[in-house]
């Protein structure tokens, strides 16, 4: 139904596609993955008429409705259920017919119209956009609202669901997760899943495309690949191809041993240290995957936060409300929440319910009402929230914003450290006001990584993020020593960096006996027109023991984990030291008559080495074989 022969296609004077093909048959249903800027939208404007190719031919059959997400929406009076379902071009022309044949009393007509809309399940089309707004999170009632009522990120939903109102052949979707909760991305998932037509789903969200997309065109070096299968599919065969270039393979074994400088010390008991575990299992799908980043712009960790406190925060029947009085909105009722050394926490619960109010309470932002807050006193909170982005300033650039943080750092060290967030050359120096909602993400992401946090609070961090630069956070989270709690709607995200999951609901925050996909059964469930049972589902019991036991197993751990990293960066530069000591020592110089005395020197100075690194060694070995015994004991 689409053909691309031999396209070239320019946008000003950049080469976006050089002799390009492609084929997208009725049915299919493509992720369009590449770098930012590779193209990506350029192909949807093309499809949409808004660009014309420079060399070679694009083409669609004739007849093919296209619908796609509109980016504005205008201030209109028009109610949102009557804005959507003129998202149903064909409906919305027969309601007009319908309106004027009535008027001047053709019957003959008006029949032959009913019939139509009949057809078209036109009776229906109110029900059908309710439902489309239900199950993008709006609340019943809504549906009456005025268009100008909603704020900006709700009229992108408006737009969202007037784009799966049209009957369409061919659906361009380009990041439709970005303004979704995860309640509404599990319900969109489900809808793509069903839709008949053929599909062209620009995504950073990896379970997202997963779920929604039997090929994959990738985007790279002007040329489009189509690959069979889902994302991690083609990862894999992006892997596999990448892992047999040298660059690849260097980059890979270097990540990897990153990784295992931890599992080594645990290699004969590694199935008993659940840290340790959870690398291994990342480590043997990082083998595979990582060479599908090799290419990534992005390199960067937390640095070890020094102090943990234990514990570092704490809410005692704690309370927030919006508002004052008797017309006061109470969002959370009497919540007690400690957060612990090692706590890798999930918020989840639906749009409204009060994750993002939990996580302004545990950060200070919000006063509770009632109950009160207490932290340690070496706490040290990284904070990521939406709002954070518009609270930089336009006219520092991103270098500048890292020296308000430290005033000694030097400007060849903040280029140095912002280039892990591919900040380089005039894009360190330059103001931040251009830059995109996804470049400021990332800058916000480096300066919280910069204080050196012993908590993080992320609400929602891969909003505008890409694939790399979501890859890159998720290695760099694994790796984090302190305290987490995260809101995402990304899953794999959740998936792979969070141990316990917390569902807030109904003013509480509870332990959810379950994981991901029960969350989503249970949410689907909840949606179902028959009414079936709202209650959280029960049968993950074992999987929230099985948290709780490597949280506790986490807190028990920390101090000795604390002391075992102090003991290695010590072991790191005594090791430095005495390989620069052996260098000297070397050198056949130094063994002339009048260098005696140095050479005395330095033969003292390596045997003191000598007695430093065996004491410490010693004392790294006591404290690894102590936390195995701690294991052991759990």
């Amino acid at each position: 139904m689409l053909y691309v022969d031999r396209l070239t296609l320019r946008r000003g004077s950049k080469l976006l596609f050089k002799n390009t093909n492609l084929t997208i048959h009725a049915g299919d249903k493509l992720g369009v993955t590449g770098a930012n800027g590779c193209g990506k939208s350029s192909l949807f404007s093309l499809i949409l008429g808004q660009l014309h190719e420079d060399v070679g031919n694009f083409r669609i059959d004739r007849g093919t409705i296209i619908a796609h997400v509109a980016q504005d929406t205008p201030a209109l009076s028009m109610l949102a259920i009557r804005y959507i379902m003129q998202g149903d071009a064909e409906l919305t022309d027969l309601e007009q017919q319908l309106t004027s044949t009535e008027a001047n009393g053709d019957d003959s007509t008006l029949a032959t119209l009913h019939e139509r809309m009949a057809t078209i399940d036109g009776y229906a089309a109110h029900a059908r956009a309710a439902r489309l707004m239900h199950g993008l999170g709006f609340s019943k009632g809504e549906e009456e609202s005025p268009v100008a009522s909603f704020s900006g990120g709700w009229r992108m939903r408006l737009n969202l669901a007037r784009a799966l109102m049209c009957r369409s052949d061919l659906l361009l979707l380009d990041e439709p997760t970005n303004h979704l909760d995860l309640e509404a991305v599990i319900w969109l998932e489900k809808w793509l899943r069903t839709y008949p037509g053929a599909m062209l789903l620009i995504s950073h969200d990896r379970d997202f495309l997963d779920r929604c997309v039997t090929h994959i065109a990738h985007i790279e070096q002007q040329h489009i690949t189509l690959y069979t299968g889902n994302y991690s599919a083609f990862e894999h065969i992006r892997a596999e191809q990448l892992s047999q270039q040298q660059a690849a393979h260097e980059k890979q074994q270097s990540q990897i041993k990153h990784m295992n400088s931890y599992i080594n010390r645990f290699r004969a008991k590694a199935s008993k240290a659940s840290q340790a575990q959870s690398r291994i299992k990342a480590l043997e799908r990082m083998q595979l995957i990582a060479p599908a980043h090799v290419d990534s712009p992005f390199s960067f960790s937390f640095t070890y936060p020094g102090s943990v406190p234990n514990p570092l925060l704490r809410l005692h029947k704690a309370s927030a409300a919006y508002g004052a009085g008797p017309d006061a909105k109470v969002i959370l009722k009497n919540i007690s929440f400690s957060l612990l050394p090692g706590d890798r926490i999930g918020l989840l619960g639906p749009n409204g319910a009060g994750k993002s109010t939990l996580i302004k309470l545990f950060v200070g932002e919000l006063t509770p009402t009632t109950g009160n807050r207490e932290t340690a006193k070496d706490l040290r909170i990284g904070y990521f929230a939406q709002h954070q982005l518009e609270q930089l300033h336009d006219e520092l650039s991103p270098l500048q914003h890292l020296q308000m943080l430290d005033d000694q750092l030097s400007e060849k060290d903040g280029r140095n450290y912002l280039g892990g967030y591919a900040f380089h050359g005039d894009m360190t120096t330059n103001p931040v006001a251009p830059l995109s909602g996804g470049e400021k993400a990332r800058l916000v992401l480096a300066l919280i990584v910069y204080r050196q946090p012993n908590l993080l609070l992320l609400d929602e961090p891969t909003n505008h993020l890409d694939l790399d630069m979501r890859h890159a956070l998720c290695m760099a989270l694994q790796d984090f020593e302190g305290a987490m709690v995260l809101v995402s709607h990304d899953r794999h995200l959740l998936r792979t960096v969070c141990d316990e999951l917390v569902l807030v609901a109904d003013a509480g925050a509870d332990v959810f006996e379950g994981d991901l996909d029960d969350y989503a059964r249970w949410l689907l469930a909840a949606r179902d027109d028959d009414g079936e049972s709202t209650q959280t589902p029960n049968e993950g019991a074992s999987r929230k023991q099985e948290r709780h036991n490597r949280a506790e197993q986490r807190k028990a751990q920390q101090p000795l984990r604390n002391r075992v990293k102090k003991l290695e960066a010590a072991l790191e530069k005594l090791h430095n030291e005495k390989e620069t000591l052996d260098k000297q020592l070397a050198d056949p110089d130094l063994y002339n008559p009048s260098r005696i005395d140095e050479q005395k020197k330095l033969g003292l100075e390596s045997k003191r080495l000598r007695q430093q690194i065996d004491t410490i060694e010693s004392q790294w070995l006591e404290a690894c074989e102590e936390l195995e015994l701690i294991e052991t004991v759990q």
